[in-house]
């Protein structure tokens, strides 16, 4: 078996901590963009936290249902004074995350977790629509 829910909880709980994270750089990012451009984007970005925090509420209910503790720890933001680099740094994140939630799925999938396995994925399809809305806003 390649994945121990020990260690399948410690990843979750690694994810937890990049949501907190990505709802705070949202939140800060939404009050410092600046230009005509981004009006749209700001309304778009503030969702996009308030959907980070959901987030993080499901996997802190499905960390404790696992037998684990949710953390309560943020990993790093960041910021930028120019709003088009607040931008990219907020695709980095999503990437970042799409990346860590289609490993989660597989492993919950391995561990017989189809309820979490569930929860991931629906997580996962929400931040494969942010990563669409930030490539959009750049232009990609």
């Amino acid at each position: 078996m390649g994945i121990t829910k020990k260690k399948f909880l410690e990843e979750l709980n690694k994810d937890l901590e990049w949501e907190y994270a990505a709802a705070i750089q949202y939140i800060q990012h939404s009050a410092t963009i600046k230009g005509a451009q981004y009006d749209s984007l700001i309304k778009e970005i503030i969702l996009h936290s308030t959907q980070e925090m959901q987030h993080a509420l499901q996997l802190s209910v499905q960390i404790d249902y696992l037998g684990g503790v949710p953390v309560a720890r943020v990993e790093k933001t960041e910021t930028d004074k120019d709003s088009r680099a607040m931008l990219k740094q907020d695709l980095a994140g999503e990437e970042y995350a799409i990346r860590r939630y289609r490993e989660r799925i597989a492993q919950a999938e391995e561990l017989k977790e189809y309820g979490t396995r569930r929860i991931l994925e629906d997580i996962l399809i929400m931040e494969e629509e942010h990563r669409r809305d930030l490539l959009t806003a750049l232009g990609k």
